[in-house]
């Protein structure tokens, strides 16, 4: 993984903070994913965390439970290190090591796989998490990406 990609996530982070962020974007952020995977003829679970809580939860039919770990694990990793869970696999992957297994982590707790990003509110920090699983980790990601995008267009207008 060259630097160049690890300086294009870390510009995501950077470009997707939102300006406010309450119960009502949770909807709206989980249905702009909801949408997306629709448009792809993808079924993927999705949750919005935030404020220490979930705040939007979604089963799309032809998932299972087992999306609902990786999501939880995703977050975790997001909420303890502070960048997109697709971020820290490609830093580590960088580094030629595997999240997983770093001593201080318990690999039933985190995982590093994309499809979770930081819910940041401008000049304040992170106060969530949104994340997507059921695809591969790169579209888990786009799809989280693209709905904090249109959140951001929305709230800049």
């Amino acid at each position: 993984m060259n630097n160049e990609i690890l300086k294009a996530l870390l510009a995501q982070e950077d470009e997707l903070q939102l300006h406010h962020f309450n119960n009502a974007t949770a909807w709206e952020l989980g249905n702009l994913i909801r949408l997306g995977a629709d448009k792809i003829s993808a079924s993927v679970s999705i949750e919005v965390y935030a404020f220490e809580q979930v705040v939007f939860s979604y089963a799309m039919p032809g998932t299972s439970k087992d999306q609902q770990d990786w999501i939880r694990r995703k977050r975790q990793a997001v909420m303890r290190f502070g960048n997109s869970s697709y971020y820290l696999g490609q830093y580590n992957a960088a580094k030629n090591r595997d999240f997983e297994a770093i001593p201080y982590l318990d690999p039933k707790e985190y995982c590093a796989h994309g499809g979770s990003f930081p819910i940041r509110i401008k000049n304040g920090g992170i106060i969530g998490a949104v994340t997507v699983s059921g695809l591969p980790q790169e579209t888990d990601h786009q799809l989280a990406v693209d709905a904090m995008r249109d959140i951001v267009r929305q709230q800049t207008k």
